[in-house]
């Protein structure tokens, strides 16, 4: 009985390692038409990574859930999890982004022979991401609220990439997709977002009322809002509103 979290945990790493297949498997690139013109190529089974990513997600909520039901939670726990989130929401989301430089790379005049060096900062997200974990796993004192961004909020957010990405008929949109430098500029971002110091508030409830938990309560009903107006683009604008909305935090903290 004691394992039965430790399984939801190992599920959480099966999820990302199906995300992982389906990336390498479909990848995003162009095709040369009879004609000789390229035309983008982004086939749908790479939406399959992000679903695996939120079913990773879901799984991630609900090992730790269980475990504190039925006071099963161990050093064990923490370690396997921290695993399991390198690899569904480093490794994984890494790769989406990897291949999206890919197109963005290719596009370019000669873009085909261009260097592979160019592909390599995407790499920089899972190495920040298992920096963030380990970190984390030292610090007794990240309850109710984090130091640095949680990685699955990253991974979360990547994933919404792809689905914005082929549901999008803006051109502006598209053309922020295709920019290797926009690429490169998400990477240090998210990468330093979650490495830095900067309290970010925990989603752990220690009472549901909202006098308590005001800036949760108001996520919650910007977060329910957001996507029944924008669908998928919601993700990122949710991820802002979880930062702008612990920003209040480091007073806190700091008094």
């Amino acid at each position: 009985m004691k394992h039965i979290p430790n399984l939801f945990t190992l599920l959480n790493l099966v999820f990302g390692c199906l995300a992982i297949i389906v990336i390498l498997q479909s990848g995003i690139g162009l095709v040369t038409t009879g004609d000789g013109v390229q035309m983008m190529n982004m086939p749908e089974q790479i939406f399959l990574a992000s679903l695996f990513i939120a079913l990773a997600a879901v799984v991630d909520f609900f090992d730790g859930f269980v475990a504190r039901l039925m006071k099963t939670t161990s050093g064990m726990g923490k370690q396997l999890d921290s695993l399991a989130d390198v690899v569904s929401f480093g490794v994984a989301p890494a790769l989406i982004i990897y291949q999206f430089l890919r197109l963005s790379v290719a596009r370019e005049e000669n873009g085909l022979d261009a260097s592979f060096a160019w592909l390599l900062p995407a790499l920089l997200l899972p190495c920040a991401a298992a920096w963030r974990l380990a970190r984390f796993n030292l610090d007794e004192t990240q309850t109710y609220h984090f130091k640095g961004v949680p990685v699955p909020a990253v991974g979360l957010l990547v994933a919404s990439f792809p689905l914005i990405f082929w549901h999008s008929s803006v051109a502006a949109v598209t053309g922020i997709f295709l920019n290797k430098w926009i690429w490169y500029a998400v990477v240090l971002l998210l990468s330093w977002l979650m490495v830095s110091n900067m309290p970010v508030m925990s989603l752990k409830f220690k009472d549901y009322s909202f006098k308590n938990n005001v800036s949760k309560w108001i996520l919650v009903i910007l977060a329910i809002s957001l996507v029944v107006l924008f669908r998928w683009t919601a993700v990122p604008l949710i991820f802002i509103a979880y930062i702008l909305l612990s920003l209040p935090l480091k007073n806190k903290i700091a008094s």
